[in-house]
């Protein structure tokens, strides 16, 4: 229970199919953060006790550190742009929280999570759709979960609209009915990447050229934690033509920039796979390819090269494929799988 309203009215809902149930609080981050605050921690604990559920907080601020913090700090500095929402789920949510629940001796673990879960009849295998609600769907955040975790979680907002959600959380008086939802990373709240990178790791990342698609140095970048693939603004390069961040070297501290057309690309290639539809993909398939949160599904082929590498051709080229972020690939409404974009092909 993240204080929230969603996971607050999912709280609910399993009181209501009859669950013996309570409510878990994660503390995840020391310094200021969008999450887990104390009146966060308050907001939760006065909803389980309203809804007469026992409220625990568990502190897996070391956990945190070492799989999402530092995880994002390498990431940049390796020049990739990570998600760290997705590392949340991959290590703590549903894999560190899941293990202290069998621990509490509780069979499921719940979330406000917007997707489904469904079981196959002919594979066996569990199944992670979309959320009925195309604007909450989260599906894209949670293609990480392996078969195990899936049979040991629930969504029970699944099948809900936002808007039921929060009629159902003022039916019930809830004190966080109307909070409003965080939208930035939770422990980088002012947006600002590269003050939080140099204030945690104490570094002073070096400057360096930007240069035009022919080489030439035009400017001067501010380290290149701060530049991430299409980004437009805080160039500090005068242009004819509105110019991005089209691509970055770590080896000669670099940012190139370059017109839009220079953000398409063909093809991707991804690691870190994990298949939930199915085992493997035997041959290449047909499959409608997210590269981002917010996205529109793109149509593609993607094949499985090796156990844990996925090719991607994309059937038109897409904009600002960037590295570190997640490729997942959906059947409908059907999460396929994913895995982790180290590299694009320029069209």
């Amino acid at each position: 229970m993240s204080g929230g309203v969603d996971s607050s009215v999912a709280a609910a809902l399993s009181l209501e199919q009859g669950f013996e149930c309570v409510g878990i609080t994660l503390k995840l981050f020391n310094g200021e953060s969008s999450c887990c605050s104390l009146a966060d921690v308050n907001d939760a604990r006065k909803t389980a006790f309203a809804l007469g559920m026992d409220h625990y907080v568990l502190n897996f601020t070391e956990e945190f550190d070492k799989y999402v913090v530092r995880h994002f700090i390498e990431s940049y500095e390796q020049g990739l742009t990570p998600n760290p929402c997705i590392e949340c789920n991959r290590h703590i949510k549903f894999n560190s929280l899941l293990l202290r629940t069998r621990q509490l001796d509780f069979d499921l673990l719940v979330t406000g999570h917007y997707a489904r879960i469904k079981e196959d009849p002919v594979s066996g295998r569990y199944l992670l759709l979309k959320a009925l609600d195309e604007k909450k769907d989260q599906s894209y955040v949670l293609y990480c979960l392996t078969q195990k975790q899936l049979k040991r979680t629930r969504f029970p907002l699944g099948d809900l609209e936002k808007e039921t959600v929060r009629k159902i959380a003022e039916n019930k008086n809830f004190v966080n009915a109307g909070k409003g939802e965080s939208q930035d990373i939770c422990f980088v709240p002012d947006g600002d990447y590269g003050k939080f990178i140099e204030a945690y790791t104490g570094k002073t990342y070096p400057h360096g050229d930007i240069l035009n698609m022919e080489g030439k140095t035009i400017g001067k970048h501010k380290g290149l934690i701060r530049y991430t693939i299409g980004q437009r603004r805080g160039l500090g390069v005068a242009a004819n033509v509105p110019v991005y961040v089209a691509s970055k070297s770590t080896a000669a501290n670099t940012v190139t920039l370059g017109p839009d057309n220079t953000l398409f690309s063909k093809a991707l290639s991804a690691n870190a796979v994990n298949l939930i539809a199915c085992a493997d993909l035997k041959k290449p398939t047909r499959v409608m390819v997210k590269t981002r949160y917010l996205q529109t599904e793109q149509n593609a082929i993607a094949e499985q090269t090796e156990e844990d590498t996925l090719h991607i051709e994309f059937d038109k080229p897409q904009r600002a494929i960037t590295p570190g972020q997640a490729v997942v690939m959906y059947d409908g409404d059907i999460v396929i799988g994913g895995g982790t974009i180290f590299e694009s092909v320029s069209s």
